[in-house]
């Protein structure tokens, strides 16, 4: 599916919030000329892994990175795989700039606007996993259109993903829960790995608790996790 800017209703909010401190400032015009991904560089079925600098064994895709500590995570403890995070907020984009310039990380690769944008662009069956986790549940029913998980966006994750490839996501807000099982379970190429409620209550063994899934702990919502097997 080419999905095209004119084409895009906006996922996400605001692109910045307080001003970001001089490290961060920093910590962006040092990485981001390095790491991040160039729009003008972009050209129609581009292998993703032309954007490393070293041939990675997998390519790992993240929708809406926050702070990047999940990216950051899989990253260090992944240094073979290729890693593609996707933020439209700024001050997300520093932050992750921050971890990597502080830990010398050199397989994430940036892209620092809408992810349709991107997906538009990349090679078929490219992709070894997506994670798309606490994306904004935009709770009210007129907005239910701005969710991420949609029939056409998951039309573009399984052309993207390759057979058998992992599709990871979790919330912590239950409406939006029900609303993803339910387009991902009922998509034809989407198979879901649980065979019992301890599947989705339990987070992957390679999960990390960020900051913002700790507050919604704290607030009294626990995460639901689903992972989707993609089948063509």
């Amino acid at each position: 599916m080419d999905i095209q800017q004119k084409d895009i209703i906006r996922s996400y909010g605001r692109r910045k919030s307080k001003a970001l401190s001089p490290k961060r400032v920093s910590a962006l015009e040092d990485v981001l000329p390095l790491y991040g991904i160039k729009k003008d560089s972009l050209h129609n079925n581009i292998n993703p892994a032309e954007f490393f600098s070293f041939k990675p064994k997998e390519i790992w895709f993240e929708i809406g990175f926050g702070s990047g500590e999940h990216l950051v995570h899989q990253a260090l403890n992944n240094p073979e795989i290729g890693l593609i995070g996707c933020e439209p907020f700024i001050n997300g984009v520093s932050a992750l700039c921050t971890f990597i310039k502080d830990n010398n990380i050199k397989n994430i690769m940036i892209w620092d606007s809408d992810a349709r944008l991107l997906m538009n662009e990349l090679k078929p069956n490219s992709l070894d996993k997506l994670f798309l986790l606490h994306p904004d549940p935009w709770p009210k029913t007129r907005h239910h259109k701005r969710r991420f998980i949609q029939k056409e966006t998951l039309d573009v994750f399984s052309s993207l993903l390759k057979d058998g490839a992992e599709f990871r996501t979790a919330t912590d807000h239950r409406p939006l829960a029900q609303w993803m099982l339910e387009k991902t379970y009922f998509h034809p190429n989407f198979e879901w790995k649980a065979n019992c409620a301890k599947d989705w209550l339990t987070p992957p063994d390679d999960w990390i608790e960020t900051k913002y899934c700790n507050k919604g702990k704290v607030a009294g919502r626990e995460p639901l996790y689903f992972n989707f097997i993609n089948k063509l």
